[in-house]
């Protein structure tokens, strides 16, 4: 099982939901839009819950490269 970072490279706010996209495998605009939607529909419950979730989960430790390389091993 993959470890949940905050990704570096797939960010608007704070990149938790790149790296739930990017752990999951899915569109990171689709999750975008669904939180966006449970903002509203939790009375901003949901925006609470994600700025707690951004402290807690840590930034990835080093960007992934794109081409499958990894320099730093």
């Amino acid at each position: 099982m993959n470890r949940l970072y905050r990704s570096t490279r797939n960010r608007r706010l704070t990149g938790l939901i790149g790296g739930i996209s990017e752990n999951l495998g899915l569109s990171s605009m689709l999750l975008r839009l669904i939180f966006f939607i449970s903002i509203f529909a939790t009375g901003g419950t949901s925006l609470l819950i994600y700025f707690i979730a951004a402290l807690v989960v840590p930034k990835e430790p080093y960007p992934a490269d794109p081409y499958g390389y990894n320099s730093r091993i």
